[in-house]
Order: C-alpha cells, then sequence, then structure tokens
C-alpha cells in the first residue's frame, strides 16, 4: 500500500474562509467608500458587523483617507468607526500580542496613545447611531486596553446587547475582560460564558465560547501536565462537548465569522485532553483552516496545529 499523501499545511488567510474580506480589503485600499457603505447595509439584520470594520482596519495605510473622511463629514458613522477600528488595530500591531512582561514600557505608551485617539471617534459614533454594534464593540476593546475597569465594560456590552442580543464578538470580548488577566475572576468569566450558552440560538457560536474559557482556564493551569488534567476533569469535558453539540456540531451550524477559531478552539482542547476522537471530528471540519487563536496559546501557530492535527487524525 502506498504511503498516504502528506496533509496540507494550515491556511490561516481569513479570505480562504471567508472572501468577502479579500474584496472589502480591496476596496478600502482603492478608496471605494461607496460600495463599503452599500455592503454594510445591505447586510441582513441581526448580523454581527464587526468583521467589516476589522478588514477594513487592518489595510495599511487606511487611517490617511479615513482622515479626510471624517474631517469632509464628522458625522457619519461608518466612517468614525472605520477610523477609530484602525487605530485600535495599529496599537494593536505596535503592543503585539506578547504577553506584558515582554512589551516595553514605550510600546505600552504608544498602545494608549492609539487606544486614547480611537475612544473620542467611537464614543461619537455611539451617540450618532447607538444601534451600530461595530461600535460598541470596539468601545469593548478600547475599555480593556485603556483599563476602564469591570463596571465600564459591563455598561459599554449592555448598551450593545440591547440592540444586538447576543451579539457574539461583544460576547467574546467582554469574556476577555472577566477573565482575571484583565481584572476580573474566574466564577464571574465562567458564569457568563454558561449564560452565553443559555441564551444562545441552537447552532450559533455563542455556546462556542465556554470552548474558549476553558481554554483560558487551561493557560492558566499552566499548560503541560497540569493543564491537561484540568481539561480531563469530567465536569470539564461534559461542558465542552455539550458548548459543541450546541454550536459547531449542531445541525444548524452555519459558518458564520468567527467559526473557524471556535471549531479550532475545541479541536485544541479536545486534542489537549487526549480525546483524539472528538479532536479529529473538529480537525476534519476545519479542513485545513486556522487562526492564529488558539493555536498560539500552544507555541508557534502552524506547528501547533500540525502537531495535534496529525495526532488526532492518526488516532481518530
Amino acid at each position: 500500500m502506498p504511503p498516504a499523501a502528506p496533509l496540507p499545511p494550515p491556511d490561516f488567510d481569513i479570505v480562504s474562509a471567508h472572501p468577502e474580506v479579500g474584496w472589502l480589503r480591496q476596496a478600502a485600499a482603492s478608496g471605494d467608500w461607496p460600495s463599503i457603505r452599500q455592503y454594510v447595509a445591505s447586510l441582513p439584520p441581526g448580523t454581527d458587523r464587526t468583521f467589516v470594520v476589522k478588514a477594513v482596519g487592518e489595510v495599511a495605510g487606511v487611517e490617511h483617507p479615513l482622515r479626510q473622511l471624517v474631517h469632509a463629514a464628522p458625522d457619519d458613522v461608518l466612517a468614525l468607526t472605520l477610523l477609530g477600528t484602525r487605530l485600535v488595530e495599529m496599537g494593536s500591531e505596535i503592543r503585539t500580542a506578547k504577553g506584558a512582561e515582554h512589551v516595553s514600557r514605550e510600546q505600552f505608551a504608544a498602545f494608549h496613545e492609539h487606544l486614547r485617539q480611537a475612544e473620542p471617534l467611537l464614543i461619537r459614533a455611539t451617540a450618532l447611531d447607538p444601534t451600530f454594534d461595530p461600535a460598541w464593540a470596539e468601545r469593548l476593546s478600547t475599555a480593556k486596553g485603556l483599563q476602564l475597569g469591570q463596571n465600564e465594560a459591563r455598561r459599554r456590552y449592555d448598551r450593545l446587547v440591547a440592540a444586538h442580543p447576543g451579539h457574539f464578538t461583544g460576547q467574546a470580548r467582554l469574556l476577555q475582560q472577566l477573565c482575571p488577566k484583565w481584572g476580573g475572576n474566574w466564577d464571574d468569566a465562567h458564569a457568563f460564558a454558561q449564560e452565553c450558552l443559555r441564551t444562545a440560538q441552537p447552532g450559533s457560536l455563542n455556546a462556542g465560547l465556554l470552548a474558549e474559557l476553558h481554554l483560558e482556564r487551561w493557560l492558566d493551569a499552566g499548560r503541560g501536565d497540569k493543564g491537561a488534567a484540568y481539561l480531563r476533569q469530567p465536569h470539564v469535558l461534559a461542558e465542552l462537548v455539550h458548548a459543541a453539540d450546541c454550536s459547531v456540531a449542531h445541525p444548524a451550524f452555519r459558518r458564520t465569522h468567527g467559526w473557524v477559531t471556535v471549531q479550532g478552539c475545541f479541536a485544541a482542547l479536545f486534542a489537549l485532553a487526549g480525546d483524539q476522537q472528538r479532536a479529529a471530528w473538529h480537525f476534519r471540519a476545519l479542513g485545513n483552516l486556522a487562526t492564529s487563536y488558539p493555536w498560539g496559546y500552544l507555541g508557534n501557530p502552524a506547528q501547533s496545529y500540525t502537531k495535534y492535527r496529525d495526532a488526532a487524525l492518526a488516532r481518530g
């Protein structure tokens, strides 16, 4: 029997999962703002529109035409939000995703300065249109980065979900805020993740936030054997199985923005817990699609994905 063909390397390009992101980037780079505006207006009611501003915010240099747009039309909610998002992205690039102990004082100062520039833009956007969900979602990011505290983050989240119940990006960002590393505690974070599951529509990504919660707990436990022991606890495994059944493994599941990350969290957690059969199911659902989170938590993202995928598919 000939040897099996090698599995393809992981694909971390979001455009492979969501081609519209590539179009949005091209439209932003060419300054085709009317088409972007028309696209946002065409999205079905209830859509989590954060992916649009994130796609635009990742385009290098786009802050320059966006500043001109805001100067010409200071009440343009979309332009305000796009510029605010771009400033948050620029600050995050300077800070990097490294732990705080590996970030210099100068990097932190530049990061905070970009967030302080973004804040008034996003505040104006939400004042002009309190229902514009991407602006509130970005204000959750600035609240966390500027360390405005748990109460302010909750206030912003409550304003967001008042108009957009079950807003996945908002829930994911508040969950991070509730973790101890951002001034929260595990009890509140766990209770919130469970609330997201209880109130989730069948097949939606929201229930998958329990996977993110347990990934953070695994990291806090010290990875390695201690982390694996945490994940192998019967009640933790039961929660993960139930959360997967309610979200990415549910018959009503649809591949909305964020699905690759959620599916990847389940694949990583089941692999780390030694449940290769369940891990293999999630890896097969992914194909070779990947995002830097969660795989960056496990080491080099591409190497980690390949290591755990290959082991799971060989045994599961």
